[in-house]
């Protein structure tokens, strides 16, 4: 979804010229075959049978939250009847979501989450506490009939009484009559420090999407979700300028047949579950192309997902729970420029009656929304999840 994103660390390489140097010298040449040999064997022994053994665990229940107290001008088509409410003619609202019973049953979270992790040396768990300020958590995914067994993990489907992940795994909101403005951050799941923070500061509607690449991805959406938030996965797009500029191994790209992108998005999908639709990494060659916009689209409708993008492809249709960015708030990396981006937002939602915007888990950008959304409803707005300003389109 977004533009630029800090450097992170290169995906690990095998060690080649090392080992071959090793592997050279007649005196370490028994003993280097024989590690390595060892060494094969036992990351097929633990690898067979889980395709995603090289990522960390972290898988959050619900049961164990410790319940200890801690303070701290888009297009207007035809509404979507998912997630969010669709204003009446009489100025009510009508709620379509079928979540707020599970919520209720989830419970409030007003204390600390404990995530357990491998240490160092990846025998003995490490624990550690996010605090979350009060909210209700979302329930735990997944939800029954939402999915089915992919290829790197659960695959959203379409349940057989109809229900879909879009819905059911949106946010529930209520309107209250106010101009609404969503905001997504996105690029979480890289950098731990940026994400908790993320989870934890940032109030429970705003939108958090998450790397598919990231290691732990599901212990980071279960988190996200016991914290309130709802949840966008990034798809990784081709770029005008790539390879230069390279979104990643499973880059879905604008030329290639339509089975292999389905190949793609496929991998991508199953990389977690609990997220409600998609949103774009990059793709301003990806989402330029009909036929491959078509691609995608249709894979999305077809597995119950909403779509939203960064601005790029603000016309582009396909039958789906849609919205588009207005604005990304943090091009420019002071907290002035994101004030002011913040505040433009505002006033497209007061000519619109809704707006939203998009920005990256940089510091700057935590820090001054979650001081921007403290005082939204102040200025007479409502801060909304992104599903509930998407309409079908």
């Amino acid at each position: 979804m977004f533009a630029k994103r800090p450097p992170a660390e290169p995906l690990p390489r095998p060690p080649t010229s090392r080992a071959k140097s090793l592997l050279t010298r007649p005196q370490a040449g028994a003993v280097a075959s024989f590690m390595l040999f060892a060494g094969l064997a036992g990351v097929l022994a633990f690898t067979s049978n889980d395709q995603r053994s090289g990522a960390p665990t972290i898988r959050l229940s619900l049961a164990h939250i410790d319940d200890v107290s801690d303070a701290r001008g888009p297009l207007t088509p035809t509404p979507w009847a998912g997630a969010a409410d669709t204003p009446k003619a009489d100025g009510g609202a009508v709620e379509f979501s079928s979540v707020p019973d599970l919520v209720a049953d989830a419970g409030a979270i007003n204390g600390q989450v404990l995530i357990s992790m491998p240490d160092a040396g990846g025998s003995q768990p490490a624990q550690s506490r996010t605090s979350f300020a009060g909210t209700s958590a979302l329930p735990q995914a997944p939800l029954p009939g939402l999915s089915i067994n992919g290829p790197a993990g659960p695959l959203p489907v379409i349940a057989a009484d109809g229900r879909t992940a879009a819905q059911a795994y949106a946010r529930p909101f209520v309107a209250n009559g106010h101009p609404r403005v969503a905001l997504i951050i996105g690029g979480l799941g890289l950098n731990a420090k940026a994400t908790r923070q993320a989870i934890a500061d940032l109030p429970p509607e705003i939108t958090l999407s998450f790397v598919p690449y990231a290691d732990g991805l599901q212990g980071w959406i279960d988190m996200a979700r016991a914290a309130g938030h709802e949840v966008l996965l990034e798809a990784p797009m081709e770029p005008k300028d790539y390879p230069e500029n390279d979104p990643g191994p499973y880059t879905l790209m604008a030329d290639a047949p339509s089975p292999d992108t389905i190949h793609r998005l496929e991998w991508l999908l199953s990389r977690a579950t609990g997220y409600y639709g998609l949103t774009n990494y990059l793709g301003s060659k990806f989402t330029a192309s009909s036929a491959a916009m078509a691609t995608f689209d249709g894979a999305l409708r077809a597995r119950g997902l909403a779509f939203i993008d960064d601005g790029s492809a603000p016309a582009a249709g396909g039958g789906l729970p849609r919205a588009s960015a207005n604005r990304i708030i943090d091009d420019q990396l002071s907290a002035t420029a994101i004030d002011q981006q913040l505040t433009a937002l505002e006033t497209q939602a007061s000519r619109s009656g809704f707006a939203v915007g998009s920005g990256f888990a940089y510091p700057v950008t935590l820090e001054e929304a979650t001081r921007w959304a403290s005082a939204l409803s102040d200025r007479g707005y409502q801060l909304a999840p992104a599903s509930a300003v998407m309409t079908l389109r």
